[in-house]
């Protein structure tokens, strides 16, 4: 930590010291603050409830309203929580990390409970209190968890599932709960009665209860690997698994069973392609089996078109549709066989997505659209009842006129093309191109569509940047072959894909490898990584945030070995020789000219542990490469745990951009 002090001082001397910087935090902090943003709300019974950040409550207000009162531009929020209150009050950087509430009983009556959980400094792991939502306090006597990776579910307001760190021999190997069990109110924690119990080498166990009137069910499962997991129906004592491929993904709702495809499956001989969405009905499926089960095909992918998500309304399940990376959104009923109408059209380029506000109850559902130019639309409707209407209208943060967004497609060095998004002047570039940032991820099915992003268009676009994205392999833009074509072996094609795309801005001459920047955090910083130590002469600088940087150790190192399925087992020989390849820390070489690189993480952070960005950059300077570093103390895996700091992260990438790409 000493010598991350001194690391953090030497950044803090060269990049913060001119006006530019204090521009650039400002314009930032004003985005993050300001209170014009649209406040996304969770209903539950006749309340709203939105968690918000602004200048006056950097850590943030727990709030809830009616809807006639969000409906207004000043809505009267009825404060429940005041973290920054509590955090004063118990001497502690608490950072709010979700409410989940106990549905009453009675249709109609208020939410009177609450499970609240706080993490200290932003890390993944929480404590947990029990909360009275009327009283605003939290409960004397009532539900508690010491910090721990847990998760947690309301059976009734006497009963949880708890998956918490038990003590010894009660984790995975990757940090997580091994055992989940049901706890008893005033009763001991270490009483409570065991559930179920994975394997040491499992990620985690998790258990649910359903609480659908008339539907009421219980399920406990274990995630294998990543993409891997079982799920059981809890019958009191007795568990029946749910017999679906263990990579494939399973929602229940009512009287339905949804099943999403990972691999291709041929229950009965006719065989369901990856990327299909099915629906059985579940007590059938668990009388019968899948093999003499009536399924239905929901969704087909094809070579253009994968599927984004499904949500329920009470009546309707809305799907979205990713069809070259943009969205559509269509309405499937039961009671009209399944049929599919579009819900509503969406704007080029943009992004659109609908969910269900309360699929218990009625079929209000909100619509939200927005794109890289286009602030989002909040819109609210009803399924059946005509076309949505907005509720709210996100603002401006910097003047979009005289921009445009493009898509292109390069092609990877096997032939597969790769979308990716251009933002930048809607005119010819100069001779010698524009100052470029070129924004990736590449990885664990995370798909980059379009979203407005105020700070990026103060700090970068306004200020005569170009911005791009891309669509790499490893995302799932293109459904889950797009994202198994690159695991463990092929993880090379990630890093082929990025590099193709910085080719084709090069070629198309929307700026130059000296003015061409890139930038992505955790599996982003990665890849940030890989292109600063296999393709360091396509870029002139690169911003690396919380990233991975030594593929040898990184199953050692917190929840790491959860991410094997996806890079591969350093302990495994085959494995081991592939992740050598690419590792970065392992590829570093002092005789090698590499572009200027900035380098971010978190002491919080308990997901990627800040130790790969530290060897990294002890290496870089041991090996005298240009190399600048900045560890916040808080923010976990985020980086930040309030708009300041976050301000601070952002100006501070923006600006080693700034400087080095500028021309």
């Amino acid at each position: 930590l000493s010598w991350v002090r001194e690391r953090n001082a030497e950044s803090v001397a060269e990049l913060t010291g001119g006006p530019r910087f204090e521009a650039l935090r400002t314009e930032i902090r004003e985005v993050l603050d300001s209170t014009e943003r649209i406040p996304y709300v969770t209903r539950r019974g006749d309340y709203r409830y939105n968690f918000w950040r602004d200048r006056e409550h950097p850590r943030g207000v727990w709030r809830r309203t009616t809807l006639d009162e969000y409906r207004k531009d000043q809505p009267d929020w009825e404060i429940l929580l005041d973290v920054d209150a509590l955090a004063r009050e118990e001497d502690e950087n608490w950072v709010w990390d979700g409410a989940q509430c106990l549905r009453p009983q009675d249709q109609g009556a208020p939410y009177r409970r609450a499970l609240i959980s706080l993490s200290r400094g932003g890390a993944d792991a929480a404590v947990m209190r029990e909360f009275d939502i009327e009283r605003r306090e939290f409960i004397t006597g009532g539900f508690q968890l010491p910090e721990a990776k847990s998760s947690v579910d309301w059976i009734d307001a006497d009963h949880l599932y708890v998956a918490t760190d038990f003590g010894p021999g009660t984790l995975t190997t990757s940090g997580y709960p091994r055992t989940v069990r049901l706890w008893r109110r005033g009763t001991p924690l270490a009483e409570a009665e065991l559930v179920y119990e994975g394997k040491p080498d499992d990620i985690s166990v998790y258990a649910y209860h359903d609480d659908t009137d008339g539907f009421e069910r219980d399920f406990v499962g274990r995630s294998l690997e990543f993409y891997r997991s079982e799920r059981y129906l809890r019958s009191g004592k007795q568990l029946r698994r749910v017999e679906v491929p263990d990579d494939a993904i399973t929602g229940v709702r009512r009287e339905w069973l949804l099943i999403e495809l990972r691999g291709d499956w041929a229950p009965a001989g006719l065989t369901y392609p990856a990327g299909s969405l099915l629906v059985a009905d579940f007590e059938e499926f668990m009388a019968r089996g899948p093999a003499r089960t009536a399924l239905r095909v929901l969704f087909t992918p094809d070579e253009r078109s994968s599927l984004a998500s499904y949500r329920w309304t009470r009546h309707h399940l809305i799907l979205a549709v990713m069809r070259d990376v943009v969205s559509h959104l269509s309405v499937l009923t039961p009671a009209d066989d399944w049929h599919a109408t579009p819900l509503t059209g969406t704007p080029s380029l943009c992004t659109a997505s609908a969910w269900g506000t309360d699929s218990r109850t009625d079929d209000e559902y909100f619509l939200d659209v927005d794109g890289f130019l286009t602030p989002s639309t909040l819109e609210i409707g009803t399924i059946g009842e005509g076309t949505a209407v907005p509720l709210k209208q996100a603002p401006s943060f910097f003047d979009a006129s005289g921009l445009a967004v493009r898509q292109h497609f390069a092609v990877s060095k096997d032939g597969t093309r790769i979308p990716y998004f251009v933002v930048g002047p809607d005119s010819a570039p100069p001779p010698g191109g524009w100052p470029t940032l070129l924004y990736g991820y590449g990885g664990f099915e995370i798909s980059l569509q379009p979203g407005y992003r105020g700070a990026l268009g103060r700090a970068w676009l306004t200020r005569g940047g170009c911005y791009a994205s891309a669509n790499l392999r490893g995302g799932a833009e293109y459904g889950p072959g797009w994202h198994t074509a690159t695991l463990k072996h092929n993880r090379h094609l990630v890093y082929e894909d990025f590099a193709a795309v910085a080719r084709d801005l090069v070629s198309r001459g929307i700026t130059t490898p000296a003015r061409l920047g890139a930038q992505g955090g955790s599996n982003g910083g990665l890849l940030m990584g890989v292109m600063l130590t296999h393709y360091p002469e396509l870029f002139g600088a690169l911003a690396a945030a919380v990233p991975l940087m030594d593929m040898l150790r990184y199953h050692l190192l917190l929840a790491g070995a959860s991410w094997m399925a996806e890079y591969g087992d350093p302990d495994d020989p085959a494995d081991r020789e592939h992740l050598l390849r690419f590792s970065p820390y392992h590829q570093l070489w002092a005789d090698r000219r590499y572009p200027p690189t900035l380098l971010t993480t978190s002491t919080r952070d308990d997901r990627v542990h800040p130790g790969h960005a530290r060897k990294l950059v002890a290496r870089m300077r041991e090996y005298g490469l240009p190399v600048t570093y900045y560890e916040n103390i808080e923010g976990g895996h985020g980086g930040a745990a309030d708009n300041e700091q976050a301000a601070f992260m952002s100006a501070l990438a923006y600006e080693f951009l700034w400087r080095h790409l500028a021309g």
